[in-house]
């Protein structure tokens, strides 16, 4: 398909038509898990938004380079470039190194990815294994008078480098509403701005995670990993850049000076935020009791879920709404996107057995059109998914013999359907029947033949008991002309 892709640019508050800077290929740098503790949920609902628009991406035909970061240095407690590593801090209350604490959660988080069905990146670059890269764009902006070195810390010049460009443009704020929210430096700060923030930091002598740099041994602010990691793959200027809503105004805002400041250039064409996710209309967090993790929502063992539910469930769940839109998780979402889920995958298996007739009374590629045209209107996902409903309900429709299609377009449903709901929306059938895994299959087999035989021999008692007790499984048997189909339910 053809159509044009719109994308929300954040910085300029608008939909804009996607024109990548190099024909049919896209650079994507998504900010990744700072992995000193589990991956929540939130950050997940980051991953499995862009995981969708990368999938479409590469479903148009472009090569996408797709580098995602992993933030295991430099992430203080405080805002103001205040208060202890968090590897460390972690590293000394569990007695682990901090690469101990760094491997046990980058492990987790892929295991995660893993479960979500998310698209590895193309590259998955550390903070750690690029010191030398930031060193090198620090000494760049400190060379082009935009930091500062004060007993071994550098600090980013936000008053000077805002003469030339406007520091708050992706927040649409000035300079000045930035200082009011600010408080005063007090006597023992050494910055010389109240919005100066830190390039380098000094480390002290108990500090665990440090390097040798040209200003003494200190380890890289949080922000300038990205910059310095963005730059060497992608170059000074790429396609999109994304990230939770909750990084703009900070992390994304210094991300765009630094690399700034450094090249003189804007870094990134298309700026992308995810919105936040809520619980029954409270948002997520750990103080309120609501922030619970991927672990749990499988298993159900938060007390605020009523059951477990199946990682392709939540992840469909996610895409019935749209990412820059708030999410909100309650447990009558969730089974109602459970529902939704298997209506697609036994769609899909219904699909399979169509029998074709010499016209159609359904139009096939004006639903295939529809589909395009919600991706392209700034990847909405909830548009797609209503119109592989009606793609669902023409074949349930076509199955019941209440409608007709061709061979040629059911090709094009099976292209579309597919297409679609495995290849962009990322979902596989959680219930199928693994290549390895034919035991329920033949067992199957046995119950339906002696279900059979049962209705030969007129015994319907058994026949009726059988059906009853599969479907307290959640196997679900329907007798069709063909014979007889079986699917497992949510």
């Amino acid at each position: 398909m053809q159509e044009e892709l719109f994308i929300y640019n954040t910085l300029s508050r608008s939909k804009e038509k996607f024109t990548p800077i190099h024909k049919g290929m896209v650079g994507l740098y998504v900010c990744g898990p700072t992995v000193y503790s589990d991956v929540h949920l939130g950050n997940c609902r980051t991953f499995i938004s862009f995981d969708l628009i990368y999938r479409y991406l590469l479903h148009l035909g472009f090569k996408v380079r797709y580098v995602r970061n992993i933030t295991d240095a430099g992430h203080l407690e405080g805002d103001r470039d205040e208060g202890d590593d968090k590897f460390a801090k972690k590293a000394k209350l569990e007695q682990l190194e901090p690469m101990e604490i760094v491997q046990k959660y980058t492990v987790g988080f892929h295991d995660v990815m893993r479960e979500f069905n998310a698209l590895p990146p193309s590259i998955e670059p550390t903070a750690t294994g690029h010191i030398c890269e930031q060193i090198e764009m620090i000494k760049s902006i400190i060379e082009k008078g935009y930091a500062y070195e004060i007993n071994g810390t550098v600090y980013f010049d936000v008053e000077k480098y805002n003469k030339e460009f406007p520091y708050g443009q992706l927040t649409n704020r000035k300079l000045e509403e930035l200082l009011e929210g600010t408080r005063e430096l007090s006597g023992q700060d050494e910055k010389r701005g109240r919005l100066d923030f830190a390039l380098w930091i000094k480390a002290k002598p108990e500090t665990l995670m440090k390097w040798l740099s040209p200003w003494g041994w200190g380890f890289p602010g949080w922000h300038i990993e990205c910059s310095a990691m963005s730059s060497k793959y992608l170059g000074d200027t790429f396609d999109i850049h994304g990230g939770g809503m909750d990084l703009q105004a900070t992390h994304h805002t210094n991300e765009i000076a630094q690399s700034q400041a450094c090249n003189h250039k804007a870094p990134v064409n298309y700026w992308m935020h995810t919105n936040m996710l809520t619980v029954n209309g409270v948002r997520m967090s750990k103080s309120a009791g609501n922030g619970f993790l991927p672990g749990e929502l499988f298993t159900g063992s938060h007390p605020l879920l009523e059951k477990g539910y199946q990682p392709m469930a939540v992840r469909f769940f996610m895409m019935q709404t749209h990412y820059r839109s708030t999410l909100d998780f309650s447990n009558e979402a969730l089974q109602a996107s459970e529902k939704g889920y298997a209506r697609l995958m036994n769609s899909i298996k219904t699909l399979e057995n169509l029998k074709t007739s010499s016209s159609s009374t359904s139009n096939i590629k004006e639903l295939q059109k529809k589909c395009y045209e919600a991706m392209n209107d700034d990847f909405n996902a909830p548009i797609l998914v209503a119109n592989l409903f009606e793609g669902a309900r023409i074949i349930n429709s076509v199955n019941d013999g209440k409608e007709t299609i061709s061979a040629d377009d059911l090709g094009l449903l099976k292209k579309l359907m597919h297409g679609f709901i495995f290849d962009v929306l990322g979902l596989k059938d959680e219930n199928s029947l693994a290549s390895n895994d034919k035991v329920l299959e033949g067992v199957m087999d046995i119950i339906l033949d002696l279900r059979k035989e049962a209705k030969a021999k007129k015994d319907f008692a058994m026949s009726d008991k059988l059906r009853d007790e599969l479907a307290k499984n959640r196997i679900m048997i329907k007798d069709t002309k063909e014979g007889v189909n079986w699917s497992i339910e949510q």
